[in-house]
């Protein structure tokens, strides 16, 4: 266990081992939600990336594609809709371009929810 990590936080992306260090949090947050449980329509500040568990290579490649397509720390982000049944796919812009992701991508992505003003 690392210093990003408590007992029951998620395990964070490193940012020593050649990811990006937009891929970690630097410590767990209270207000952290995965992408994956917004509502279409909510507006969130990314946060950063959660290594999957049990990893065996795939993980790090879903965090390399998600840096990629633009999920780093500080980005706006906001699920624009959701599949058939509220399942998959989820269509999420982040930045100024729209993104489909299946829902397991989704839960990886860490954001804050932002109020949105009038």
């Amino acid at each position: 266990m690392n210093a990003l990590q408590s007992p029951a936080a998620p395990e964070l992306a490193p940012s020593g081992d050649g990811l990006s260090a937009a891929a970690a949090v630097a410590a767990p947050q209270v207000d952290a939600v995965r992408l994956s449980s917004l509502r279409p329509g909510q507006h969130a500040i990314v946060l950063g990336l959660r290594m999957p568990h049990g990893d065996h290579g795939h993980g790090r490649s879903l965090v390399m594609r998600l840096l990629e397509i633009g999920f780093v720390e500080g980005e706006p982000v906001r699920v624009m809709a959701v599949g058939p049944g509220g399942r998959e796919p989820l269509a999420v812009r982040v930045g100024g371009t729209m993104f489909a992701l299946r829902r397991h991508e989704a839960e990886h992505v860490l954001v804050r929810v932002e109020e949105v003003r009038a």
